[in-house]
Parts: C-alpha cells; sequence; structure tokens
C-alpha cells in the first residue's frame, strides 16, 4: 500500500491510496470466500459451489465491493496513523479507480487546525464603568408600584390605555374562522403588547357590552405559517373593563415587596440601586469577556473544519435543550413559539459555534505556552464546590466524577488561561 499525503483548506487532510496488485488480488479472494459460505446453488452443498459459478452467479461488482469494504476496514486505522492524522469529524472515503488490478481510493478528515498565538496579552480592551442613576432607581420603583397595583371594575365609562379589557374574540381570515384565534373572558392589558400588532389599539374607546370587527395584519415571522402577513378580521365583545390603581410608592410599598431587611422606601431604594448595580456589572463583565474573546480571535486568524463547527452547534442545541428543560418546555414547543426550525436555529449559531471552537483551540495553545498546571488539590476544591451544590458529600461526587477527572483539569486550566489574558489586558 502506497499513500501521498496531502494538506487542503479549511484544515481538512487528504490521503491518496494505492494498493498492491497483490493486496488488492488477496482482499478479492478474501471477499470471494466469505461471499461463497452464504451461495446456495442446486447440487452442491451450502460453501462448497466452485468459486468460477459463484463469481458468474454473483458478479464482479458485488465481489470487488465486499473486497473494497473488506481492505479498508483492514487497512484504515494504518492509513490514518501512518500519515499522523487524528480526525476531529467523520473522514469521507472516495473511491478514484476499482477493477480487479487496482485500487485507488481517496480519504478525507477534518483535523484540529495548527494554532499560531497571536497576540494574547496586553490586549486594549475597555471595561464598561457602572454607574446607577436616579432615573434608573426612579423607573425600577414604578415596576414595583405596578406590580401591586390593584385591577378595579369601572361602572362605566371606556376602555382606555393601561386598562384590562375582558373580551369575547374571534379571528377569521377571508370569512373563515382560523384554529386557535378565538377566546372567551380574556382578560388584555392594554397597551402591553401581548396581542398582534395593532389589535389592542383598536378597543380603546369601545365600552362595556360593545361589539365591533377589527382589522389586524399579522407579522411577516409570525408562528404559524398560513396566518403570517396576512390580513384577518377580530369580531370582538367587551364585557368588563378594569383600570389600574397604583399604590403610592411609600413605606408601605416597601413592605409590599417583601425583601429581608426592606422595610422603609430608603431601604428599598437602597436595595433597588444595588440590585441594578448587580446586573449592569454582570453585564459589563459579560461584554468585557466577550470583547477579550473576540480580540484573541481576530489575533490568531484559524480555519476550523465544519466537522469541528458543527460538533459545537450539537453541543449548544443541548445547552439550550437543558435550559427549556429547567424552565418546563420542549424543544419542540419551543420551536411552535418561535416559529423556528432545527434548521433556523443552527444557522443563528454557526457564527457563535465558529467562535467558540476558535477560541477553544487558542486556549489549549495558551496553556501549552504558559505551561499552566492544575493540582489534585484544585481538582477537588472544584468537586467539593460541585458537591456543595447539589448538597452531596465529597467522597460520593468524585466517585461518580472518577472517568471525568482529566476533564474537569482541563476546563480548570482553560479557565486559568483565561483569566491571564484578563489579568493582562492594558
Amino acid at each position: 500500500m502506497e499513500t501521498v499525503c496531502n494538506k487542503l483548506e479549511k484544515s481538512m487532510m487528504e490521503v491518496k491510496v494505492t494498493f498492491t496488485t497483490e493486496e488488492w488480488k488477496k482482499a478479492q479472494e478474501k471477499a470471494l470466500d466469505k461471499l461463497a459460505k452464504n451461495v446456495k446453488m442446486d447440487g452442491f452443498r451450502k460453501g462448497h459451489v466452485p468459486k468460477q459459478m459463484i463469481k458468474a452467479r454473483l458478479g464482479k461488482g458485488a465481489i470487488l465491493e465486499e473486497a473494497t469494504d473488506m481492505i479498508l476496514q483492514q487497512n484504515y486505522s494504518g492509513i490514518l496513523l501512518d500519515n499522523d492524522i487524528h480526525p476531529v469529524g467523520q473522514p469521507e472515503v472516495k473511491i478514484d479507480e476499482i477493477s480487479e488490478e487496482v485500487l485507488k481510493l481517496t480519504v478525507t478528515a477534518p483535523v484540529a487546525p495548527e494554532v499560531k498565538l497571536g497576540q494574547y496579552k496586553g490586549l486594549e480592551v475597555k471595561k464598561t464603568q457602572v454607574k446607577v442613576t436616579k432615573k434608573e432607581i426612579e423607573a425600577e420603583l414604578k415596576n414595583y408600584q405596578n406590580q401591586f397595583a390593584e385591577l378595579v371594575i369601572k361602572e362605566e365609562g371606556q376602555v382606555e390605555n393601561g386598562d384590562t379589557a375582558v373580551i369575547d374574540f374571534e379571528g377569521f381570515k377571508d370569512g373563515v374562522a382560523f384554529e386557535g384565534g378565538k377566546g372567551e373572558n380574556h382578560p388584555l392589558e392594554i397597551g402591553s403588547g401581548s396581542f398582534i400588532p395593532g389589535f389592542e389599539e383598536q378597543l380603546i374607546g369601545m365600552g362595556i357590552g360593545e361589539e365591533k370587527e377589527i382589522e389586524v395584519t399579522f407579522p411577516e415571522n409570525y408562528q404559524m405559517a398560513d396566518l403570517a402577513g396576512q390580513k384577518a378580521t377580530f369580531k370582538v365583545k367587551v364585557h368588563e373593563i378594569k383600570s389600574k390603581v397604583l399604590p403610592e410608592i411609600d413605606d408601605e410599598l416597601a413592605k409590599d415587596v417583601n425583601v429581608d431587611g426592606v422595610e422603609t422606601l430608603a431601604d428599598l431604594e437602597t436595595y433597588t440601586k444595588e440590585q441594578i448595580k448587580n446586573r449592569k456589572q454582570n453585564e459589563a463583565e459579560a461584554k468585557f469577556s466577550d470583547d477579550i474573546f473576540n480580540a484573541v480571535i481576530e489575533n490568531t486568524p484559524l480555519e476550523v473544519p465544519d466537522a469541528m463547527i458543527e460538533s459545537e452547534i450539537d453541543l449548544m442545541l443541548r445547552e439550550v435543550e437543558q435550559n427549556l428543560s429547567q424552565q418546563g418546555l420542549t424543544m419542540d414547543l419551543f420551536q411552535q413559539l418561535t416559529g423556528k426550525t432545527l434548521d433556523d436555529m443552527k444557522a443563528e449559531m454557526r457564527e457563535q459555534a465558529e467562535k467558540r471552537v476558535k477560541f477553544n483551540l487558542i486556549l489549549s495553545e495558551i496553556v501549552k505556552a504558559e505551561n499552566i498546571e492544575v493540582s489534585d488539590d484544585e481538582v477537588d476544591e472544584e468537586v467539593k464546590e460541585i458537591a456543595t451544590y447539589y448538597g452531596r458529600e465529597f467522597d460520593e461526587v468524585k466517585k461518580l466524577f472518577e472517568g471525568q477527572l482529566g476533564q474537569i483539569k482541563n476546563d480548570l486550566a482553560t479557565r486559568k488561561a483565561v483569566q491571564l489574558i484578563k489579568d493582562n489586558v492594558k
């Protein structure tokens, strides 16, 4: 067997393989022997049919196909290892030439790209300074005020913005009622934006017991494809109107919020300021990390194979599914609610997945370049944190993670690399 290895674009390796005539003939003989065991012909016992008759019965194509499978199974690993190829995805095999005398084929495999580190220390990345304004605190207090508002039934009058109208409605497209377009005694807060654009505004001015037809156009990206971008008519009847009565922003409201240590309006303002500050700090830290992430990638150009990107997309989809599960949702329901197909989600994730793959490859190279090490004690500390989080014993959790301690060590080394980059930002 002779092999010629070539490096292709996007971190793909190609091996041109030519088997010797002797190897290929032996493979055909073995294939014929294997196939002969299952051939039945009148006048012969199973397994004792002459080979020339078997060849005539099966045909040359079937024997060559079986021989190809057998010779590949025997030599596949060697083809890759002899050329120092370590695939990161499923290799592909293409037959270039095949006959009873010749077998030539090409094996193409995606591999991890070579990483030549660019600048990762001394990066000029700015971190947003966090400030909490009086206006932001007041806006949050108004949210509490709305949260604890009372709805009072109007005895007379008309629907106004901010009111909650209790309505019956039924939707029609081209005069025919459509599925999911009907509701009875439905409470709808006017101005909430929870219905189709233009629907809530047309309820303003309606009185108790009044009926009306409302014309709307569904958004182009509406989750139900047969209604997306279509005009529809809703027959609506108002049964009841409730107006929102806001409480005073005072000590009583502070107590209603029911937070430990918050008894007065001053306490609530302090608590609110701290909450806003923490949220903005988290957002600033996330942006800072993302900007570093992008700067490092920009300084170390990499071409990664599609197989690595696809693998990362699959991981991201599993993360989404896990998060949905924690919220009591399924992927199917999420797709129905958003109107997105699995292909849509994958397309949206692709750019981020490619960045994640590149960043992880770069971090692995930084770990090597900086001789970053993780001690067994550090691994134990990580396992202790996991055990504490789940309320389990350390020894129990360590035993559960016995086969994954190496991965935990790698993850900790990667974290150290990230922290090293951050510590060296200008």
